[in-house]
């Protein structure tokens, strides 16, 4: 039976990858990390517009709500794919590089951390930028459906759940989040990076997760319209605090810390002494050397696709 291959970084070279990604962006200069990270806030906002303008069905979402928001889901990726083919930074993405990293010693964890305040600035920056200018200013959803959708949306979201269920929410948004990432970074051509960036960004929406930078369009959006209810302190409370320490944890911990762990921390070597009988010294040494190279380059990720050996 013939063995399947697939034109695609190893996961041991994904997270290599991401780790010098990660320090690339913590070494940028100040000015040009704030202004990636505002045009991802801007690329963000789009798509957070459109997946408001796609839920103002009265009819859906008091009928069909779990339809309304999968065809949601299905449209809102576009936004991070923008960003990561431009190469913008997200505040979210960061706390996946930066701790790799880190972690890595490919960057100091005052850059890491600089990195994540610039660019969670930049993004509020971006997402303001968005509501005020275009979409505000705009009258985009100044008028029904739209304006009562907007207003509706952000009431669920902001005022309804508990601190805790933000927090909770916002882990397993960017756990998803950081794995569309990774998927983004293992693709070797356009159409493979775009499937492998759409598939967890729409698990994330179509499960209603909340995510620190979209909520810095979805909740401004509807406090413009006047959202009865939704106040600055009520959105720092609930729309930052819990969701920015839930994205940290899925992105920095379950994505970020875990992947370095299992592929970028080298184990010990395991020879096979004594699972053969009759080998002699030399055969022995033999195999054990074989074993110790074998694992070194696993645990480096060398080894392509083509079963080459040899790193890209």
């Amino acid at each position: 039976m013939a063995s399947i291959s697939f034109d695609a970084l190893t996961p041991a070279e994904v997270i290599a990858t991401a780790a010098r990604s990660g320090a690339t962006r913590g070494n940028m200069r100040l000015d040009k990390i704030f202004l990636s990270s505002v045009s991802a806030g801007c690329l963000l906002a789009f798509a957070c517009g459109t997946v408001l303008s796609t839920g103002t069905s009265p009819w859906f979402q008091e009928n069909a709500p779990g339809l309304i928001r999968t065809i949601s889901a299905l449209v809102f990726p576009y936004g991070l794919c923008m960003i990561i083919l431009t190469g913008a930074d997200l505040c979210t993405g960061s706390f996946m590089f930066t701790t790799l990293a880190a972690l890595q010693r490919q960057l100091s964890w005052k850059k890491m951390l600089l990195h994540w305040f610039v660019t969670f600035l930049g993004n509020l920056a971006g997402s303001l930028f968005v509501v005020a200018i275009i979409f505000g200013y705009g009258n985009v959803f100044a008028t029904d459906p739209y304006k009562s959708a907007v207003i509706t949306f952000a009431t669920k979201k902001q005022v309804v759940p508990d601190f805790h269920m933000v927090f909770l929410r916002g882990i397993g948004c960017n756990w998803l989040v950081c794995l569309g990432c990774y998927f983004g970074i293992q693709g070797r051509e356009l159409s493979s990076k775009i499937i492998g960036i759409w598939l967890p960004i729409f698990a994330f929406v179509s499960l209603g997760f909340d995510h620190v930078v979209a909520n810095m369009t979805f909740i401004p959006m509807a406090m413009w319209l006047g959202a009865p209810g939704i106040s600055a302190g009520l959105y720092i409370w609930k729309g930052i605090i819990p969701t920015l320490l839930g994205n940290i944890v899925g992105g920095g911990l379950f994505v970020g810390t875990y992947y370095w762990y299992m592929f970028l921390v080298k184990d010990e070597v395991i020879t096979l002494t004594g699972l053969r009988k009759g080998q002699d010294k030399s055969e022995v040494s033999s195999v054990a050397a074989k074993s110790k190279e074998e694992d070194v380059e696993a645990s480096a990720g060398v080894v392509d696709s083509s079963g080459s050996g040899k790193s890209n």
